[in-house]
């Protein structure tokens, strides 16, 4: 069947009973077991090694699933890690998912032979917005054929930019085209993680793919209320007080000019605090 055709019949099917309560993991047991959900996050451009060092651990410390960072820090992060259960996590194309996709499989490659075990791939938004779906899969399907045996691989679909019809579509590529994961957001463009778009992606992918909600997840209250609508991972810089139990954000509004409308973390830092 074209791939085109099995998008439409997967967008048709899923907008019509998008509000059903979908199936989800339960929550965790606890602040303290949240960790196991948790790719500690470091991406600053800024990020110097000390603030690696330090994020390798914070995750040794609490438990993390994984540490994420950019990919000059990827082999820095796996000799941290080594023998401590943590994960190393790359992200690639990032933060605008706009290279070729011979890039993005030359880039994953390169960082999974520097020890990267997992990879979050930006998928290319402006192709997705264009709806040249062949694109966007051969785009997709690079990166996981380039890392194969080596790393699980997550697509970062930048949901503040797509329509609900958008994100739908994008989640089925990405599924299609053997992604492991599928991802709310970067961080660094006008939004992040939404329960509302988590609940839709889990509900697109079923029960066999991961979703991961990340941008604006700093509490325990923000990751429970993200698991619960089917998140089965969470991108977060804010690991300690999420753990801690801490269940409301310090940060007010500030009147950064940075949203649109309105603030979808409940505050304005969206661009440069989500991680």
């Amino acid at each position: 069947m074209d791939i085109n055709e099995i998008i439409r019949q997967v967008t048709e099917e899923i907008c019509a009973k998008y509000g059903a309560a979908a199936p989800a993991p339960a929550a965790a047991n606890g602040a303290a077991d949240m960790a196991k959900y948790i790719d500690h996050t470091y991406l600053k451009p800024e990020a110097t090694t000390s603030d690696i060092r330090r994020i390798c651990d914070e995750a040794k410390k609490y438990h993390t699933a994984s540490v994420c960072v950019n990919p000059s820090y990827i082999q820095y992060v796996a000799q941290q890690l080594e023998g401590s259960g943590v994960t190393p996590c790359c992200v690639i194309a990032f933060p605008l998912g706009a290279c070729t996709p011979e890039t993005k499989a030359f880039e994953a490659s390169d960082a999974a032979s520097k020890g990267a075990k997992e990879i979050d791939m930006v998928i290319n938004i402006g192709a997705v917005k264009s709806g040249d779906w062949q694109l966007v899969k051969r785009d997709i399907e690079g990166v996981v054929n380039a890392v194969r045996g080596r790393a699980l691989v997550k697509v970062i679909i930048e949901c503040c930019l797509l329509t609900d019809e958008e994100k739908v579509k994008a989640c089925t590529v990405a599924k299609l085209a053997g992604a492991h994961f599928v991802k709310t957001s970067t961080g660094f463009s006008t939004g992040g993680a939404t329960v509302e778009d988590v609940r839709l992606m889990r509900e697109t992918v079923g029960p066999e793919m991961g979703v991961k909600a990340s941008g604006g997840v700093r509490t325990y209250t923000d990751a429970v209320n993200m698991i619960n609508a089917g998140a089965s991972r969470i991108g977060a810089s804010s690991t300690g007080k999420i753990v801690s139990g801490v269940t409301e954000d310090e940060h007010k509004c500030i009147n950064c000019g940075n949203c649109k409308n309105h603030c979808p973390s409940g505050n304005v830092e969206i661009r440069k605090n989500l991680y």
